[in-house]
């Protein structure tokens, strides 16, 4: 038997279905909806309704945006040689937080994972090679989770971008295993930036 009116509990299991949220937690953001007022419930669900239409992706690096191509895509002061590949937009965010890196990026939508049914077609993988072919970048940085599954992921591009003889370079090791991006504090963020190594493939190795 529900606990509270089908109303709250719909609302309950609608917040439960966010990243990260508990039924625990999912309760109390639902009460804490309800005690604002009217006009604010109305505002926060005018602006969710207004992703649908006023939002769509970069056509460059995937990025969402209010116009296409987005705000860095667009920045003539970007160093368009090098691009940053990351698995999701808050991942963007944090490195630009940093205020450290003034290249271009590459969102793939996720990293790899065959048992979550996370596979090469389900991310912006050709679209990257795409652009590489055509755009022909200086350097591409693989800046993905220290986890199995961003691991995974950058050997997997390392031999799909390798036989194009661009540089590709991955953070440092100042990343502690298993810890997400989005969460890194920016001196962390920074320093692996900063400190970023080449990876070295086949190809490169034959240019030695």
């Amino acid at each position: 038997m529900p606990k509270f009116p089908k109303t709250i509990e719909d609302l309950i299991m609608q917040l439960g279905t966010l990243p990260g949220v508990g039924p625990k937690t999912a309760e109390r953001y639902a009460f804490a909806l309800l005690k604002r007022n009217k006009h604010e419930r109305a505002q926060l669900a005018a602006a969710i309704l207004a992703t649908d239409s006023a939002l769509t992706a970069c056509s460059t690096c995937r990025n969402y945006t209010e116009a296409d191509p987005c705000t860095i895509c667009a920045d003539p002061k970007r160093d368009r040689d090098v691009v940053c590949v990351v698995a999701t937009e808050q991942d963007l965010l944090a490195i630009e937080h940093t205020a450290e890196y003034r290249g271009l990026y590459h969102i793939l939508g996720g990293t790899l994972s065959p048992a979550d049914g996370v596979t090469p077609n389900e991310l912006t993988i050709r679209e990257l090679e795409q652009r590489v072919h055509a755009s022909r970048p200086r350097e591409i940085i693989l800046a993905f989770d220290p986890t199995v599954e961003g691991e995974s992921t950058m050997l997997y591009l390392t031999r799909v971008l390798g036989p194009n003889g661009v540089r590709l370079t991955r953070l440092a090791r100042g990343l502690p295993i298993g810890s997400e991006l989005g969460y890194a504090d920016e001196v962390t963020l920074s320093d692996a930036i900063v400190g970023r190594r080449e990876i070295v493939t086949e190809t490169t190795e034959r240019q030695r």
